[in-house]
């Protein structure tokens, strides 16, 4: 009986034992379920999809490859916000990141008068201590500033190319900026005249390396005139300037609408440059030629500060009297004049001859030297002036001697003889009145050129007159074709052949080298000009895969001009992708036809005419009285001449802009186009060039 009721005993102390097991078991994988599936589904919520879940009991492991270091602290603090954190064991791993990326090395040389300042981070492997080593040489070692810092990496590649460059360049830039780049240099500079700019743009570009980028940016400030020269004449032939200076655009409209008042009808060339000896010279000289005109005729020059006020002869003592003293009155203190009231020339039936010196320079360069001297020292160095000037063999000396000569003789000679180099061919004539220069020249600012040189080197006492005739002929720079006729000779050298690609690819073909040869050969013939080089292509693929071709096929255009040495300043390309197709893209030859490179001549836009106009008719308006219609000029810079009745836009490259007579209405300026295609006749008179490529 006693051992039944331990079996009892023991056997339900058995069964509980195995029922709290079994229980104990249910419950560890209920609870491990639960929070795996609750952590699984928080962390998928969360869109971190990659992470693995594991239970086992009450920990609960995290595994996966993390995208980052950000992601898996993520993932841990998501899991400890379901479960206790203390539960949450990291397995987790993080994905492998890339190498850290290079610096992008670069340099800012900055030069000027004061020193050299390098500034920017360079390769550990470049010579820190050579560049500075050069930089002392050009500047000395005070003046030079060492900012540079260094960075343990590889250079890249052109890097060493674009250095060195930089650095022999800077022998030629006195005041630049240069930006040193793998690859590429960039540089900002100014230049001492528009002809210097152009010989030192030529002069980098020829140095350049095949595989290096230059990008140019290179001003030429207005030219420096002295002395600072206006001369206005009113004569039989009309009323006209032999030379006119101003300071600002609204001095120079100033000035040519006091002419134009003053009966000035023809175009005239009036120099916006520095130099000016008194912030009143626009008042000075609308004052002046205000005064010409009321005396009816003779001449009025500014020489600096000086004005020199000739009247014609016959002119009545009375109204020269009433001009002079208001002229006295009216110019400001700085200025100071010296009229002449030329006397008639009395016949008394003598036989005294006016003495005379003659210089004659015949269109082959020959020079004879006649008339009367007054002495042999004079004499002697009339012949060697003479010589230095027109060549040893071309000058011939046939000057008799006449000690009766004015004071001033050998002066007015050496002058005129100057002023006659000036010319191709012409005759200067010196006698105790007057001196005269007379001739044909291809240089269209040789009137004010002589003017100056005249007004500088005479005293106010002497007389001078000038009449030089402009010839087209004559003048280089007008053989130079338009920038129209450029890009029409461009047209007609793409007819045969065209600029060919590698297929789907960017890269030139190597049937393309002999038209860009020619291309290049005719842009270097032609003036300067602003030019864009269009990259077009078909409808086929994506719109911004042919974007992107179209760019860079416009810009291995550009480059393949600038390994060939072409100033490209005023050159850019652009990538116009399938946006403007000139035939239909459904058709082989269509896609054919819309596959091509432009080259379009940019000219100013429309509403910049239309401002600028505006801008000089206010102006005008209100710096005189009236007739401010012919006054409204467009601006203009660098120092070049400028026709009166020619707007002219400001370019800071003095690139030469499109001209239009400022009485006429302005039409809007537009870039024409003239498309090449091989399988139609081009029409060649237009202004944009076509060519096409293959895919």
């Amino acid at each position: 009986m006693r051992l039944s009721s331990l079996l009892i005993v023991f056997a339900t102390f058995a069964t509980a034992a195995l029922l709290s097991l079994i229980a104990a078991s249910f419950s560890a994988d209920l609870i491990e379920d639960s929070s795996q599936r609750s952590v699984q589904r928080d962390l998928k919520a969360k869109g971190m999809d990659w992470a693995e879940v594991h239970a086992e009991g009450l920990q609960v492991f995290l595994a996966g490859v993390a995208p980052s270091e950000a992601d898996r602290f993520k993932a841990i603090s998501s899991a400890g916000g379901v479960v206790d954190a203390a539960r949450v064991i990291d397995n987790m791993q993080v994905e492998a990141t890339a190498d850290i990326a290079p610096p992008r090395f670069s340099i800012e040389i900055l030069r000027n008068d004061a020193g050299i300042s390098l500034i920017g981070l360079i390769p550990e492997t470049s010579d820190r201590e050579d560049i500075v080593d050069q930089m002392i040489d050009l500047a000395g070692r005070p003046n030079v500033t060492d900012l540079l810092e260094t960075a343990v990496y590889a250079p890249p590649a052109g890097w060493n190319t674009s250095l060195k460059f930089a650095m022999n360049a800077l022998d030629l830039l006195p005041r630049a900026k240069v930006s040193v780049h793998a690859g590429s240099v960039s540089i900002t500079a100014m230049s001492d005249s528009p002809e210097a700019r152009r010989e030192l743009e030529a002069d980098l570009l020829r140095s350049v390396p095949k595989d290096l980028r230059l990008n140019l940016n290179i001003s030429a400030p207005r030219p420096v005139i002295t002395p600072f020269t206006l001369r206005f004449l009113i004569d039989e032939n009309g009323a006209r300037f032999d030379a006119c200076s101003a300071d600002t655009e609204k001095s120079r409209v100033r000035i040519l609408t006091a002419a134009r008042s003053a009966g000035l009808t023809s175009g005239a060339n009036c120099t916006i440059g520095l130099g000016v000896p008194t912030p009143s010279w626009t008042v000075a000289a609308e004052t002046a030629i205000a005064g010409l005109a009321e005396l009816g005729g003779g001449s009025v020059t500014f020489s600096d500060a000086d004005v020199t006020l000739v009247a014609l002869v016959g002119t009545e003592q009375s109204l020269f009297d009433k001009v002079v003293g208001e002229l006295e009155t009216g110019l400001p203190d700085v200025f100071a004049l010296h009229s002449t009231l030329p006397k008639p020339v009395e016949e008394d039936g003598g036989e005294d001859v006016i003495p005379e010196f003659t210089a004659t320079l015949s269109p082959e360069g020959l020079v004879q030297l006649r008339g009367r001297l007054p002495n042999e020292i004079t004499r002697d160095t009339a012949a060697s002036y003479a010589r230095a000037r027109f060549g040893g063999n071309n000058v011939h000396m046939a000057a008799r001697l006449d000690q009766d000569l004015p004071m001033s003789w050998p002066i007015r000679v050496m002058a005129g003889l100057d002023a006659l180099s000036l010319l191709n061919n012409g005759v200067l004539s010196v006698s105790p009145d007057a001196l005269n220069v007379a001739g044909r020249t291809g240089n269209l600012n040789a009137n004010a050129e002589i003017a100056r040189l005249l007004a500088e080197k005479l005293s106010q006492s002497d007389s001078y007159a000038i009449d030089v005739r402009y010839v087209e002929e004559l003048d280089p720079l007008a053989a130079l074709p338009t920038p129209e006729e450029c890009v029409a000779q461009l047209s007609d050298i793409q007819k045969e052949q065209k600029i060919a690609f590698q297929p789907g690819s960017g890269e030139l073909d190597q049937s393309a080298t002999k038209i860009l040869d020619a291309i290049a050969l005719r842009i270097s013939e032609c003036p300067e000009m602003n030019l864009e080089i269009q990259g077009h292509t078909d409808s086929q693929g994506r719109e911004s895969m042919n974007q992107a071709l179209s760019q860079t096929r416009a810009q291995a255009v550009l480059t393949a001009l600038q390994d060939r040495r072409i100033l490209t300043t005023g050159i850019v390309a652009n990538g116009y992708g399938e946006s403007q197709p000139i035939a239909d893209n459904d058709t082989e030859d269509g896609r054919e036809a819309n596959r091509r490179i432009e080259f379009v001549l940019i000219t100013p836009e429309a509403d910049e005419t239309a401002e600028a106009e505006t801008e000089r008719s206010d102006t005008a308006e209100d710096a005189t009285d009236g007739n401010t219609e012919d006054a409204a000029d467009t601006e203009t810079g660098g120092g070049e001449d400028v026709d009166a009745d020619t707007p002219v836009n400001e370019e800071e490259d003095g690139s030469t802009p499109a001209e239009t007579d400022s009485e006429e209405e302005t039409n809007p300026a537009e870039t024409d186009a003239t498309e090449t295609n091989d399988n139609a006749d081009a029409d060649t008179s237009g202004e944009e060039t076509t060519t096409n490529d293959t895919n």
